[in-house]
Protein backbone atom coordinates (compact mmCIF):
# COMPACT_ATOMS: atom_id res chain seq x y z
CA UNK A 1 0.00 0.00 0.00
CA UNK A 2 2.99 2.33 0.01
CA UNK A 3 2.95 5.20 2.48
CA UNK A 4 -0.81 5.60 2.90
CA UNK A 5 -1.00 7.80 5.96
CA UNK A 6 -4.74 7.47 6.45
CA UNK A 7 -4.37 3.69 6.59
CA UNK A 8 -1.55 4.08 9.12
CA UNK A 9 -3.84 6.08 11.41
CA UNK A 10 -6.67 3.58 10.95
CA UNK A 11 -4.20 0.87 11.92
CA UNK A 12 -3.39 2.55 15.23
CA UNK A 13 -0.54 4.97 14.49
CA UNK A 14 -0.40 8.63 15.43
CA UNK A 15 0.90 10.74 12.53
CA UNK A 16 1.78 14.45 12.67
CA UNK A 17 1.02 16.53 10.75
CA UNK A 18 -2.10 14.39 10.40
CA UNK A 19 -3.30 13.11 7.04
CA UNK A 20 -6.14 15.13 5.55
CA UNK A 21 -9.15 14.66 3.34
CA UNK A 22 -12.52 16.43 3.33
CA UNK A 23 -16.07 15.13 3.18
CA UNK A 24 -17.70 16.17 -0.12
CA UNK A 25 -14.27 17.16 -1.39
CA UNK A 26 -15.51 16.45 -4.91
CA UNK A 27 -18.45 18.79 -5.24
CA UNK A 28 -20.10 22.00 -6.31
CA UNK A 29 -17.51 24.35 -4.82
CA UNK A 30 -15.08 23.21 -7.55
CA UNK A 31 -15.51 24.65 -11.07
CA UNK A 32 -14.13 21.45 -12.61
CA UNK A 33 -16.81 19.45 -10.82
CA UNK A 34 -19.56 21.74 -12.12
CA UNK A 35 -18.27 21.27 -15.66
CA UNK A 36 -18.26 17.49 -15.35
CA UNK A 37 -21.70 17.49 -13.73
CA UNK A 38 -23.04 19.49 -16.69
CA UNK A 39 -21.54 16.95 -19.06
CA UNK A 40 -23.25 14.09 -17.23
CA UNK A 41 -26.71 15.62 -17.14
CA UNK A 42 -28.51 14.08 -14.17
CA UNK A 43 -26.84 13.46 -10.83
CA UNK A 44 -27.44 9.70 -10.88
CA UNK A 45 -26.07 9.63 -14.43
CA UNK A 46 -22.87 11.07 -13.00
CA UNK A 47 -22.80 8.41 -10.25
CA UNK A 48 -23.43 5.59 -12.72
CA UNK A 49 -21.01 6.66 -15.47
CA UNK A 50 -17.67 5.14 -14.40
CA UNK A 51 -15.50 7.48 -16.47
CA UNK A 52 -17.18 10.60 -15.07
CA UNK A 53 -17.40 9.29 -11.49
CA UNK A 54 -13.68 8.56 -11.71
CA UNK A 55 -12.95 12.03 -13.02
CA UNK A 56 -14.78 13.86 -10.24
CA UNK A 57 -13.23 11.59 -7.59
CA UNK A 58 -9.77 12.49 -8.87
CA UNK A 59 -10.36 16.24 -9.25
CA UNK A 60 -9.70 17.24 -5.62
CA UNK A 61 -6.71 14.89 -5.48
CA UNK A 62 -5.15 16.69 -8.44
CA UNK A 63 -5.94 20.12 -7.03
CA UNK A 64 -5.08 19.62 -3.35
CA UNK A 65 -3.15 16.37 -3.04
CA UNK A 66 -5.39 15.06 -0.26
CA UNK A 67 -4.20 11.94 1.55
CA UNK A 68 -7.43 10.12 0.73
CA UNK A 69 -9.89 10.01 -2.12
CA UNK A 70 -13.48 9.02 -1.48
CA UNK A 71 -15.63 7.36 -4.10
CA UNK A 72 -17.96 9.80 -5.81
CA UNK A 73 -21.44 8.38 -5.40
CA UNK A 74 -24.43 8.90 -3.10
CA UNK A 75 -25.93 7.13 -0.11
CA UNK A 76 -29.21 6.69 -2.00
CA UNK A 77 -27.83 4.35 -4.64
CA UNK A 78 -28.81 1.54 -2.25
CA UNK A 79 -32.57 2.23 -2.35
CA UNK A 80 -32.19 2.85 -6.08
CA UNK A 81 -30.54 -0.56 -6.44
CA UNK A 82 -33.35 -2.07 -4.37
CA UNK A 83 -35.79 -0.95 -7.04
CA UNK A 84 -37.10 2.23 -5.40
CA UNK A 85 -37.41 5.21 -7.71
CA UNK A 86 -34.85 7.87 -6.79
CA UNK A 87 -34.51 11.26 -8.48
CA UNK A 88 -32.42 14.33 -7.69
CA UNK A 89 -34.17 17.63 -8.36
CA UNK A 90 -32.05 20.75 -8.70
CA UNK A 91 -32.50 22.94 -5.65
CA UNK A 92 -34.67 20.38 -3.84
CA UNK A 93 -32.42 17.39 -3.25
CA UNK A 94 -33.43 13.75 -3.52
CA UNK A 95 -37.01 12.62 -4.07
CA UNK A 96 -37.89 8.96 -3.57
CA UNK A 97 -40.89 6.81 -4.33
CA UNK A 98 -43.07 6.58 -1.19
CA UNK A 99 -42.47 3.39 0.77
CA UNK A 100 -45.31 0.94 1.41
CA UNK A 101 -44.38 -0.85 4.63
CA UNK A 102 -46.65 -3.75 3.78
CA UNK A 103 -44.29 -4.53 0.88
CA UNK A 104 -40.94 -4.08 2.60
CA UNK A 105 -40.49 -7.85 2.49
CA UNK A 106 -40.40 -7.62 -1.32
CA UNK A 107 -37.12 -5.71 -1.23
CA UNK A 108 -34.35 -8.11 -2.21
CA UNK A 109 -30.82 -7.05 -1.20
CA UNK A 110 -29.29 -9.93 -3.18
CA UNK A 111 -30.12 -8.10 -6.43
CA UNK A 112 -28.28 -4.82 -5.79
CA UNK A 113 -25.09 -5.75 -7.62
CA UNK A 114 -26.87 -5.71 -10.99
CA UNK A 115 -27.67 -2.01 -10.66
CA UNK A 116 -24.41 -1.11 -8.93
CA UNK A 117 -22.07 -2.63 -11.51
CA UNK A 118 -21.03 0.82 -12.85
CA UNK A 119 -20.08 1.89 -9.31
CA UNK A 120 -17.79 -1.12 -8.92
CA UNK A 121 -16.26 -0.40 -12.31
CA UNK A 122 -15.56 3.15 -11.15
CA UNK A 123 -13.91 1.82 -7.98
CA UNK A 124 -11.51 -0.25 -10.08
CA UNK A 125 -10.76 2.69 -12.37
CA UNK A 126 -10.18 5.11 -9.50
CA UNK A 127 -7.80 2.82 -7.64
CA UNK A 128 -5.78 2.28 -10.82
CA UNK A 129 -5.52 6.04 -11.38
CA UNK A 130 -4.73 7.18 -7.83
CA UNK A 131 -1.19 7.83 -6.62
CA UNK A 132 0.11 4.85 -4.67
CA UNK A 133 0.30 6.87 -1.43
CA UNK A 134 -3.36 7.95 -1.59
CA UNK A 135 -5.84 5.99 0.49
CA UNK A 136 -9.06 5.16 -1.34
CA UNK A 137 -12.25 5.20 0.70
CA UNK A 138 -15.51 3.57 -0.27
CA UNK A 139 -18.71 4.32 1.62
CA UNK A 140 -22.37 3.71 2.20
CA UNK A 141 -25.18 5.42 4.03
CA UNK A 142 -26.04 3.90 7.40
CA UNK A 143 -29.36 2.00 7.51
CA UNK A 144 -31.04 4.53 9.81
CA UNK A 145 -30.18 7.52 7.63
CA UNK A 146 -31.06 5.76 4.37
CA UNK A 147 -34.34 4.62 5.92
CA UNK A 148 -35.27 8.19 6.85
CA UNK A 149 -35.24 9.16 3.18
CA UNK A 150 -37.03 6.01 2.09
CA UNK A 151 -39.85 6.57 4.58
CA UNK A 152 -40.32 10.31 4.05
CA UNK A 153 -39.59 10.31 0.33
CA UNK A 154 -37.22 13.25 0.85
CA UNK A 155 -35.20 14.94 3.55
CA UNK A 156 -37.18 16.82 6.19
CA UNK A 157 -36.21 19.18 8.99
CA UNK A 158 -36.29 16.51 11.70
CA UNK A 159 -36.93 13.30 9.72
CA UNK A 160 -40.17 13.01 11.69
CA UNK A 161 -41.82 10.48 9.34
CA UNK A 162 -39.14 7.86 10.01
CA UNK A 163 -39.08 8.56 13.74
CA UNK A 164 -42.84 8.08 13.89
CA UNK A 165 -42.68 4.92 11.79
CA UNK A 166 -39.98 3.41 14.00
CA UNK A 167 -42.00 4.11 17.16
CA UNK A 168 -45.39 3.06 15.79
CA UNK A 169 -44.33 -0.18 14.14
CA UNK A 170 -40.81 -1.19 15.17
CA UNK A 171 -41.27 -4.66 13.70
CA UNK A 172 -41.97 -3.40 10.18
CA UNK A 173 -39.32 -0.71 10.52
CA UNK A 174 -36.88 -3.36 11.71
CA UNK A 175 -37.55 -5.38 8.56
CA UNK A 176 -36.52 -2.38 6.47
CA UNK A 177 -33.37 -1.94 8.57
CA UNK A 178 -32.54 -5.64 8.12
CA UNK A 179 -32.75 -5.27 4.34
CA UNK A 180 -30.50 -2.20 4.43
CA UNK A 181 -27.97 -3.93 6.70
CA UNK A 182 -27.68 -6.87 4.32
CA UNK A 183 -27.44 -4.60 1.28
CA UNK A 184 -24.82 -2.41 2.97
CA UNK A 185 -22.64 -5.39 3.84
CA UNK A 186 -22.73 -6.63 0.26
CA UNK A 187 -22.10 -3.14 -1.14
CA UNK A 188 -19.16 -2.29 1.10
CA UNK A 189 -17.57 -5.72 0.73
CA UNK A 190 -17.71 -5.43 -3.06
CA UNK A 191 -16.11 -1.98 -2.94
CA UNK A 192 -13.25 -3.44 -0.90
CA UNK A 193 -12.91 -6.32 -3.34
CA UNK A 194 -12.71 -3.87 -6.25
CA UNK A 195 -9.94 -1.73 -4.76
CA UNK A 196 -11.13 0.43 -1.86
CA UNK A 197 -8.67 0.47 1.06
CA UNK A 198 -11.24 1.27 3.74
CA UNK A 199 -14.88 2.30 3.96
CA UNK A 200 -16.96 4.87 5.80
CA UNK A 201 -20.54 4.54 7.04
CA UNK A 202 -22.36 7.88 6.95
CA UNK A 203 -25.16 8.27 9.51
CA UNK A 204 -26.10 11.89 8.95
CA UNK A 205 -29.33 11.72 10.98
CA UNK A 206 -28.07 9.70 13.96
CA UNK A 207 -28.16 12.73 16.25
CA UNK A 208 -31.94 13.13 16.19
CA UNK A 209 -32.62 9.93 18.17
CA UNK A 210 -32.86 9.45 21.92
CA UNK A 211 -30.38 7.08 23.55
CA UNK A 212 -32.67 4.04 23.34
CA UNK A 213 -33.59 4.49 19.67
CA UNK A 214 -29.96 5.36 18.94
CA UNK A 215 -28.89 2.00 20.37
CA UNK A 216 -31.55 0.18 18.36
CA UNK A 217 -31.36 1.89 14.98
CA UNK A 218 -27.80 3.26 14.86
CA UNK A 219 -25.47 1.16 17.02
CA UNK A 220 -26.93 -2.30 16.46
CA UNK A 221 -27.22 -2.10 12.65
CA UNK A 222 -23.76 -0.56 12.34
CA UNK A 223 -22.26 -3.32 14.49
CA UNK A 224 -23.87 -5.89 12.21
CA UNK A 225 -22.45 -4.20 9.13
CA UNK A 226 -18.95 -4.05 10.63
CA UNK A 227 -19.10 -7.73 11.57
CA UNK A 228 -20.56 -8.70 8.21
CA UNK A 229 -17.95 -6.85 6.19
CA UNK A 230 -15.13 -8.31 8.28
CA UNK A 231 -16.54 -11.81 7.83
CA UNK A 232 -15.80 -11.29 4.11
CA UNK A 233 -12.70 -9.09 4.49
CA UNK A 234 -11.02 -9.88 7.82
CA UNK A 235 -9.36 -6.82 9.29
CA UNK A 236 -11.23 -4.39 7.05
CA UNK A 237 -10.81 -0.79 8.22
CA UNK A 238 -14.12 0.96 8.80
CA UNK A 239 -14.90 4.56 9.76
CA UNK A 240 -18.24 5.45 11.34
CA UNK A 241 -19.79 8.88 11.24
CA UNK A 242 -22.93 9.13 13.38
CA UNK A 243 -23.29 12.89 13.10
CA UNK A 244 -24.56 14.74 16.15
CA UNK A 245 -24.33 11.76 18.50
CA UNK A 246 -22.34 13.66 21.16
CA UNK A 247 -21.98 11.65 24.40
CA UNK A 248 -23.59 8.61 22.74
CA UNK A 249 -20.55 8.38 20.48
CA UNK A 250 -18.54 6.72 23.27
CA UNK A 251 -20.98 3.79 23.38
CA UNK A 252 -21.08 3.68 19.57
CA UNK A 253 -17.29 3.26 19.47
CA UNK A 254 -17.27 0.41 21.98
CA UNK A 255 -20.22 -1.52 20.58
CA UNK A 256 -19.77 -1.16 16.80
CA UNK A 257 -16.09 -2.09 16.49
CA UNK A 258 -15.23 0.69 14.04
CA UNK A 259 -11.59 1.75 13.63
CA UNK A 260 -12.31 5.48 13.59
CA UNK A 261 -15.20 7.90 13.99
CA UNK A 262 -15.95 11.20 12.40
CA UNK A 263 -16.79 13.93 14.90
CA UNK A 264 -18.81 17.00 13.96
CA UNK A 265 -17.73 20.54 14.81
CA UNK A 266 -19.90 20.73 17.93
CA UNK A 267 -17.93 17.97 19.67
CA UNK A 268 -15.67 19.40 22.42
CA UNK A 269 -12.06 18.38 21.95
CA UNK A 270 -11.60 17.51 25.62
CA UNK A 271 -14.48 15.02 25.47
CA UNK A 272 -13.20 13.58 22.20
CA UNK A 273 -9.69 13.12 23.59
CA UNK A 274 -10.80 11.43 26.79
CA UNK A 275 -13.70 9.28 25.65
CA UNK A 276 -13.15 8.68 21.93
CA UNK A 277 -9.57 9.21 20.81
CA UNK A 278 -8.32 7.08 23.68
CA UNK A 279 -10.07 4.12 22.00
CA UNK A 280 -10.05 4.78 18.23
CA UNK A 281 -8.86 7.30 15.70
CA UNK A 282 -10.94 10.43 15.27
CA UNK A 283 -11.70 12.27 12.06
CA UNK A 284 -12.67 15.93 11.92
CA UNK A 285 -13.76 18.34 13.14
CA UNK A 286 -13.35 21.79 11.59
CA UNK A 287 -16.58 23.77 11.19
CA UNK A 288 -17.26 23.90 7.40
CA UNK A 289 -18.32 27.53 7.78
CA UNK A 290 -14.70 28.45 8.48
CA UNK A 291 -13.80 27.27 4.97
CA UNK A 292 -16.45 29.63 3.63
CA UNK A 293 -15.25 32.63 5.67
CA UNK A 294 -11.52 31.94 5.29
CA UNK A 295 -8.86 34.23 6.71
CA UNK A 296 -8.23 34.36 10.44
CA UNK A 297 -11.37 32.34 11.20
CA UNK A 298 -10.05 29.48 9.10
CA UNK A 299 -6.53 29.66 10.53
CA UNK A 300 -7.77 29.69 14.12
CA UNK A 301 -10.10 26.77 13.50
CA UNK A 302 -7.34 24.66 11.93
CA UNK A 303 -4.96 25.44 14.78
CA UNK A 304 -7.52 24.56 17.43
CA UNK A 305 -8.22 21.15 15.89
CA UNK A 306 -4.50 20.43 15.69
CA UNK A 307 -3.93 21.60 19.28
CA UNK A 308 -6.95 19.77 20.62
CA UNK A 309 -6.59 16.46 18.80
CA UNK A 310 -3.18 16.41 17.10
CA UNK A 311 -1.36 14.52 19.85
CA UNK A 312 -3.44 11.40 19.21
CA UNK A 313 -4.74 9.43 16.28
CA UNK A 314 -6.24 12.08 14.00
CA UNK A 315 -7.37 12.29 10.40
CA UNK A 316 -7.92 15.98 9.72
CA UNK A 317 -11.31 16.64 8.15
CA UNK A 318 -14.31 18.89 8.46
CA UNK A 319 -17.11 18.27 10.93
CA UNK A 320 -19.41 17.65 7.95
CA UNK A 321 -19.21 18.13 4.19
CA UNK A 322 -17.74 21.19 2.55
CA UNK A 323 -20.51 23.50 1.35
CA UNK A 324 -21.03 24.73 -2.23
CA UNK A 325 -20.28 28.35 -1.25
CA UNK A 326 -16.75 27.55 -0.04
CA UNK A 327 -13.91 29.26 -1.88
CA UNK A 328 -11.48 26.70 -3.38
CA UNK A 329 -8.64 29.03 -2.42
CA UNK A 330 -9.62 28.63 1.24
CA UNK A 331 -9.22 24.89 0.91
CA UNK A 332 -5.72 25.43 -0.46
CA UNK A 333 -4.97 27.57 2.59
CA UNK A 334 -6.39 24.88 4.91
CA UNK A 335 -4.28 22.10 3.41
CA UNK A 336 -1.12 24.19 3.49
CA UNK A 337 -1.67 25.15 7.13
CA UNK A 338 -2.26 21.54 8.23
CA UNK A 339 0.81 20.30 6.38
CA UNK A 340 3.04 23.06 7.75
CA UNK A 341 1.99 22.43 11.33
CA UNK A 342 4.63 21.64 13.94
CA UNK A 343 4.15 20.28 17.43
Amino acid sequence: MGDRKVMAVLSGESVFPPPIWVMRQAGRYLPEYRATRAEAGGFLDLCYTPKLATEVTLQPIRRYGFDAAILFSDILVIPDALGRKVAFQEGEGPVLEPLDFSRVGDLDPSTIHDRLGPVYEAVEMIRAALPSETTFLGFCGAPWTVATYMVAGRGTADQGPARKAALRDPVAFGTLIDVLVEASIAYLARQLSCGADAVQIFDTWAGILDEYEFARWVIAPTARIVAGVRAIHPGAKIIGFPKGSQALLARYVVETGVDAVGIDWTMPHAFAREHIQSKVAVQGNLDPMRVVVGGTALDEGVDRVLEGLGNGRLIFNLGHGITPDADPANMTRLVERVRAAKR
